[in-house]
């Protein structure tokens, strides 16, 4: 635990106590000379004679950790004389709280853009059907026919409002190359 080099120069607790350090000194293993800093806030907050009684209460494997635990707590009653580790406690907890929260915030958003993509199941039938595509609408128009160039016609005959046919609910299409249109009950219309 001790080096040899640690009794040539008196242990930081020796040093500001001002005392000669033995070599069975209980402060030599955990306050180094290189740490004066570290036994001064311990000395400040608990007192050398308090440290004492600690330290020799305690088996030597948990020794560290104690000297460990109380130049923690001194240096943030140092820092914070009112709420020392209880103050920096507080502030943790309070940030992850507001983490939980930003969190929280971030995964409802989530599942809102998720859901806001897929349209809620009572909407589909107010919703009107999807464009639907026939062969004979994605090939070229053809040449010399009543049709023209373009691929929509307005129907004819029977029932025919201003609607364009891929929207029409009440017409069935039919494989017929000629294009040809079912209508209800019997009406034609050509594309």
């Amino acid at each position: 635990m001790a080096s040899s080099s640690s009794y040539n120069s008196p242990c930081a607790a020796c040093k500001f106590l001002r005392r000669k350090c033995m070599p069975g000194c209980i402060f030599a293993p955990y306050f180094p000379p290189e740490e004066p800093q570290k036994f001064s806030n311990v000395h400040k907050i608990f007192g050398a004679s308090n440290v004492t009684k600690l330290l020799n209460e305690l088996p030597s494997h948990q020794r560290e950790d104690a000297v460990n635990s109380l130049a923690y707590e001194a240096e943030a009653r140092v820092r914070d004389p009112v709420y020392g580790c209880v103050g920096a406690i507080s502030f943790l907890q309070r940030q992850v709280q507001r983490l939980q929260k930003e969190l929280d915030a971030a995964n409802a958003d989530l599942i809102r853009f998720a859901c806001s993509e897929i349209p809620p199941p009572s909407d589909h039938h107010l919703a009107p059907p999807p464009p639907l595509l026939h062969h004979s609408m994605m090939a070229p128009p053809r040449q010399g026919g009543g049709g023209g160039d373009q691929f929509y016609h307005q129907p004819t005959g029977g029932g025919g409002g201003g609607f364009s046919l891929p929207y029409t609910s009440s017409l069935s299409w039919s494989d017929n190359p000629s294009g040809n249109i079912n209508e209800g009950e019997g009406g034609e219309g050509h594309l």
